[in-house]
């Protein structure tokens, strides 16, 4: 398949990203702020993934419906995502992919749980028989990067992992880097990935709720893109909702304690309360008993430990805006769907704030998120 050349492949064909960064990148080329179109491709034979990609595949503009509650208002529109002008399937067209990303100047990903997990099968031969496809994104991303070393030698890429793993864009270059040693690949390429091939740490955050068919989605008004400043990072594009930061555990320390643990202690009322089973977040939130205690957690026990690092005012502001998304009418968000791992959550998202508030001083009363902490159930 003849493929034009786009300055943005992508990898993963999710309505996530078709609600998040893409739909940025088209709003951005409205504007002339975008570097232009994507590429995308589908890395898994999902049958959901197959019908996006056929969709996608004459360029053609999917919907966007944006439903939910935003500076007390209600929304609900209908966008159009117009950034996509090829789509492609590994399996098939992995020499036409190779190409796409010797052109492109931006890499994006968002490839799942589990999208950083190796193969056994990916070894170095794939390099030298251009129709064998590697298994795992890693050794594809790999592949991709030393045939474009190979033919455009110094020339830089910019690489936005979307997974939602914890300084992704570190994670991922430590393991293209250990799959190229292992492969016993030449230093001069080492020495590229290490120089060229920038890596970008980010945090992705919308609730996309659920698919439109055959593509589209339907997501809450919230977005945001937070990137870790780089010397020469290439933006996708720029848009209200992508934010470029020197400080991003910032926003990651706002997202996990006070999102994540907002829906971590309306799942431990949900769990002890033996309420019912098909209960969302919006229903809770209609209880006035675990309303106001949420507000308490939020406003005497979490907000005062940023409080102490000088985050207050980001404090108040952000739990205003995750109050609106926990509220949103048009959002059946299932606690049983946030009360998985539950226990591993709740060390993640509600012990750090404990332990911080214990070391203040004085220490910071936090009677109800010590109980939630402490419960257990069989």
């Amino acid at each position: 398949m003849a493929v034009a050349p786009t300055p943005i492949l992508q990898f993963g064909t999710s309505r996530f990203l078709l609600a998040h960064a893409d739909l940025f990148i088209s709003e951005a080329m409205d504007r002339d702020e975008a570097l232009g179109p994507i590429t995308v491709v589908q890395t898994t034979g999902n049958p959901a993934s197959a019908r996006r990609i056929q969709a996608l595949a004459d360029g053609a503009a999917y919907p966007v419906r944006i439903r939910g509650l935003k500076d007390g208002k209600t929304i609900d529109e209908m966008r159009q995502g117009r950034a996509i002008a090829r789509a492609l399937f590994a399996g098939t067209d992995w020499p036409a992919i190779v190409n796409a990303g010797i052109a492109a100047d931006v890499i994006l990903s968002n490839t799942g749980d589990r999208g950083y997990d190796l193969d056994e099968s990916d070894d170095v031969v794939r390099l030298s028989e251009p129709g064998r496809v590697p298994v795992s994104f890693p050794a594809k991303l790999l592949v991709l990067l030393y045939a474009r070393w190979r033919a455009r030698p110094g020339r830089p890429v910019s690489i936005f992992p979307c997974e939602l793993v914890q300084r992704n864009g570190d994670k991922l270059k430590a393991i293209v880097l250990t799959i190229a040693r292992n492969w016993k690949l030449s230093s001069d390429f080492l020495g590229y990935i290490e120089a060229r091939c920038h890596f970008a740490n980010g945090l992705v955050d919308r609730i996309v709720s659920e698919p439109l068919e055959p593509v589209g989605a339907v997501a809450e008004p919230y977005a945001l893109w937070a990137i870790e400043a780089q010397e020469g990072l290439v933006l996708p594009c720029r848009h209200p909702s992508l934010v470029v930061t020197d400080n991003l555990d910032r926003y990651e320390h706002l997202k996990l304690h006070i999102l994540n643990l907002g829906h971590s202690y309306l799942a431990e009322r949900w769990l002890a309360g033996n309420r019912p089973a098909g209960e969302t977040v919006r229903e809770i939130m209609a209880d006035p008993y675990v309303r106001r205690d949420l507000e308490a957690v939020w406003r005497d026990e979490v907000v005062p430990v940023f409080a102490l690092e000088g985050m207050r005012n980001d404090a108040l502001r952000y739990v205003d805006e995750v109050r609106e998304r926990f509220l949103n009418p048009y959002l059946d968000h299932r606690l049983a769907d946030i009360a998985g791992n539950h226990t591993e959550k709740k060390l993640r998202r509600i012990k750090p704030m404990l332990d911080r508030g214990h070391a203040a001083t004085p220490p910071i009363s936090q009677p109800l998120l010590a109980a939630a902490l402490e419960a257990s159930h069989a």
